[in-house]
């Protein structure tokens, strides 16, 4: 199995979120960036919400430093 991550520091928010979550299944890390979400980003927790949480994961361990935006 293959760890998954999402990663806030890779999308412009207001906040300035640095926040990087991982999880060793994607059920787990999708319940954390749901709550994540729902309680910092104000989202409201839908299946659309869910969908597109799913289509940022990644494998394996987000970086220690922040990506760099173009």
């Amino acid at each position: 199995m293959t760890r998954k991550y999402i990663d806030c520091r890779e999308f412009p928010s207001d906040i300035g979120c640095s926040v990087a979550l991982s999880a060793d299944s994607e059920g787990e890390l999708l319940e954390a960036a749901v709550q994540h979400a729902v309680v910092v980003h104000k989202h409201v927790d839908s299946p659309e919400l869910r969908a597109q949480l799913k289509t940022l994961f990644k494998d394996g361990t987000p970086p220690v430093d922040a990506p760099r935006h173009a």
